[in-house]
Order: C-alpha cells, then structure tokens, then sequence
C-alpha cells in the first residue's frame, strides 16, 4: 500500500459518520479497504476478529465505514486499550465485586431492622451500588475476550466516573464505601 491510501483512509474515517454516499465505487474498496482496516486496527476501533464481516465485501463498504467513523468518534476520547493493565487481574476485580455486593445485601437487611437509619442506609446503599458500576466497568475493561470497541468504551466510562486526575494517577475507589465504616479506637 502506498503513503498516499493511508493519508485518504485517515481522512475517510475522521471524517463525520453520516458524510459519504451510499454507493460507492467497488474500486474505493479494493484500493482502501486494506488501509481502513490497517488504520482501523491502529486507532483501536476494530477487533481482528471483526475482520471476517467489517471492510470485507464491497457491497457494504458504505455501512461498514459508515460504522468505523462512528466508532472513530465516540471512542475519540477514550484511553487506549493497554490503559486496561493499570487494573488488577478480572479474578482481583471479581473478587471486589462478590464484597460489593455481599455488603450491599447486608445495608438491605439492616434497613430492614433499623428503620431509624433508613436514610444513610439507603445513602450507603446508593454509593455501593455507584461502586460496584465502576468495577464492572473495569472488569469489562480487562475482559480480554470482548471486543477491543466494548473495552474502549468501558475505559471511558471508568475515566468520566472517577476523572481523569485520579484515573492517570492510578486512584481507584475502593470496592465498598469504606468512608461510611465506623473506626475503631
């Protein structure tokens, strides 16, 4: 492939989703759509296992690059796929998970027995639950057998829900509201 179809397929990416016709010339695929599915596979917005169904019939070029620049677009600003290894290993996480909820299930039978905290039980309840959503984001992340678009996707939600400042600094909340835990003196 030569320089000049790598400069044409970045800028048939970047460009916005819905701007390209919808029949384009089967040409346009054979020269391009080795240099889509390279540049694709750099910028992380396609799995090889996609590789079967997405940029290999020329007849849906038009939807299969239509799909790639939405993709290009939303996961613009999501971290790369290694940021994945910041995280422990998916047995850690899980692990995490199992305490989230079994500390979650025993605020529910508290609050069942001492309706008089009925308030923070269910504060504590709802910060649990905000917990245990960005460890199954994370778990998602490290989950090698998803694709890469789906692990993408669930680094940038990890990175809105906790900010960047801590997620580049490698502060992860904790598994369970350990900030509503009584200290013992």
């Amino acid at each position: 492939m030569a320089p000049i179809d790598f400069m044409l397929a970045a800028l048939l990416l970047m460009a916005p989703p819905e701007n390209f016709p919808d029949s384009p010339d089967a040409d346009i695929h054979a020269c391009l759509g080795p240099a889509l599915q390279s540049l694709s596979f750099h910028f992380e917005i396609l799995d090889s296992r996609e590789t079967r169904y997405v940029l290999s019939r020329p007849e849906d070029f038009s939807t299969d690059l239509r799909l790639l620049r939405k993709r290009y677009h939303e996961l613009a600003e999501a971290p790369p796929l290694h940021d994945s290894l910041r995280f422990p290993d998916r047995t850690v996480i899980q692990e995490m998970l199992n305490f989230n909820r079994a500390y979650r299930h025993y605020l529910d039978a508290k609050k069942t027995m001492e309706p008089a905290f009925w308030e923070d039980l269910h504060a504590a309840i709802k910060e649990t639950d905000q917990l245990h959503q960005v460890w199954d984001l994370i778990r998602d992340a490290r989950c090698e057998y998803y694709y890469v678009t789906v692990r993408r996707h669930s680094l940038k939600k990890v990175l809105e829900s906790i900010g960047p400042e801590a997620y580049y600094n490698g502060i992860y909340p904790p598994a369970v509201p350990i900030w509503r835990f009584a200290s013992i003196d």
